[in-house]
């Protein structure tokens, strides 16, 4: 007898909107952020009951004061932060991915070139700062160079990974119906890195931040970063807590961008 029933449909997917709306509720979001607010009302009642003065230790409290008195004078010091770490981010995205391309396409690059990347990424990175300082002046310059001298190294690394992990078979099978070269780079290769190479992109804009900070530690008058030293030298301690919140903002946010472009580049090669 023949079988007339017809295969089951598989349940349909839900919309990215929905998917991003069920993970602000679940509990890898609400768990961190309840330890958040046990940590800070921790503090609060520590600083409170130790009578710690604020020169040492203030109180969330009057760190968020600070933060509302200050917030417009802060945000101005944060657009050439924020700025500075995009364009970071940006070209390291663009030469990690590219060089991974070079070196997973070719034996001998990736011969000539991956032991040197990982040699240069062994170096402490605080004790190159000076050095682009010099060669490249106190500029703006100076502090994305070293953002992306500190942050391509991860995209590197999980671009490649993502790159040379692909099936053996299904390469085979590629070249055995004519695919060939450039082809196979963006009908296999890349589709099946995209994880990878995200995994490398949420790292790069953390470093990318990072980067930029230590470069206004050392040369800038803008920034969040020089905020931060001058602050110390006046012995605010409340107004380096404000930056340093209003930096986990802008981070969080520009993670929380890499994030989103994750999930709709899942969704457009189908992981």
């Amino acid at each position: 007898m023949t079988d007339t029933r017809e295969p089951p449909t598989p349940p349909a997917r839900r919309p990215l909107v929905l998917q991003l709306a069920a993970l602000l509720y679940s509990r890898a979001v609400v768990l961190p952020l309840v330890t958040a607010a046990a940590v800070i009302a921790a503090w609060e009642a520590v600083v409170r009951i130790r009578h710690i003065p604020d020169v040492l230790l203030p109180a969330p409290s009057a760190v968020a004061m600070r933060l509302a008195e200050t917030l417009p004078f802060l945000l101005q010091h944060a657009v050439p932060t924020t700025l500075e770490t995009i364009a970071g981010f940006a070209i390291s995205a663009v030469l990690g991915i590219g060089l991974a391309v070079l070196v997973s396409a070719s034996r001998f690059a990736r011969e000539a070139l991956y032991p040197n990347i990982v040699f240069f990424q062994l170096i402490p990175k605080i004790a190159l700062a000076p050095l682009f300082i010099v060669w490249l002046g106190i500029g703006s310059s100076s502090r994305v160079t070293f953002s992306v001298f500190i942050s391509f190294f991860p995209v590197v690394v999980a671009t490649l990974t993502g790159l040379v992990s692909v099936d053996r078979e299904l390469l085979r099978l590629c070249r055995a119906v004519g695919a060939k070269g450039w082809k196979i780079y963006t009908q296999v290769r890349f589709p099946a890195a995209v994880p990878h190479i995200f995994s490398g992109l949420k790292i790069a804009i953390t470093f990318a931040m990072i980067g930029v900070i230590v470069g206004e530690f050392i040369t800038a008058q803008a920034g969040l970063g020089y905020m931060i030293l001058f602050a110390a030298s006046q012995a605010e301690m409340a107004l380096i807590f404000a930056s340093i919140v209003l930096l986990c903002v802008i981070g969080l946010a520009l993670y929380a961008l890499v994030v989103v472009a994750e999930a709709f580049a899942l969704k457009r090669y189908g992981a």
